[in-house]
């Protein structure tokens, strides 16, 4: 009787599967994005200015050629308690040049942060997350040091990274309670794999330029989705 269940959900989750469909679309960017501000204490540094052979700016808005935006965080909403959780592939955090590489990742509850340190100085990587289970962290990383792992139980929109060492590195992490998330790439492209035929709301996330939501419906062959943000 247990084989037979067995089978039968086995059979039922590759049906499911099978008719799943990917959401795809591109971001882009209405407006002109406000000037970018110079990092002036990391050029100044004496340990880490010696990376940047001109002055670093913030990247608070990523715009390509054709008004493409970067780095929105896009998810389905209403969709909880599907995280695969510490079986998901851990993704990976780097200090490069003393700036966190990327600045804005996505991951789902119980999913593996790894942060490396592939810079020739000490960090540390201070954590401070808001919302009422997720931890508060702060941990010192020598040159060469072993990967941190960070992970949050809890959903939550970016999660602030920083390091004390150095006060002008930010990266920020969005928490979500399922897989079907992505953030945007330079070209303001994103995909949402596999996700089951029905109808949605789309939510696309970034720090500077807020919210904004779409409804889809998704079928066997996907759906496209073309989304615009405002710049502020």
């Amino acid at each position: 009787m247990k084989n037979t269940l067995f089978t039968l959900a086995a059979a039922a989750l590759a049906m499911n599967l099978a008719s799943a469909g990917d959401i795809t679309g591109t971001i882009t960017l209405k407006g002109a994005p406000p000037k970018e501000r110079d990092i002036t204490p990391l050029k100044n540094d004496p340990n880490c200015g010696k990376f940047h052979s001109t002055m670093p700016t913030t990247k608070f808005y990523v715009v390509g050629g054709k008004s493409e935006l970067a780095d929105v965080v896009v998810s389905l909403e209403g969709i909880t308690g599907k995280s695969t959780g510490p079986a998901a592939t851990p993704v990976i955090m780097d200090q490069k040049n003393c700036i966190y590489v990327p600045q804005i990742l996505a991951v789902q509850t119980g999913q593996k942060i790894l942060v490396k340190n592939s810079d020739p100085v000490l960090h540390n990587v201070h954590a401070t997350p808001t919302v009422a289970g997720n931890p508060e962290d702060n941990k010192a990383q020598m040159p060469g040091g072993a990967d941190l792992t960070f992970s949050y139980p809890k959903a939550e929109e970016f999660v602030r990274f920083k390091c004390d060492v150095h006060p002008w590195m930010f990266a920020w992490v969005s928490v979500l309670d399922h897989p079907y998330f992505d953030v945007s790439k330079a070209d303001g492209t994103f995909k949402i794999a596999n996700v089951p035929p029905g109808k949605y709301k789309l939510k696309a996330s970034h720090r500077k330029a807020g919210v904004v939501t779409q409804d889809v419906e998704v079928t066997a062959d996907g759906a496209k989705v073309e989304l615009a943000m405002d710049a502020k």
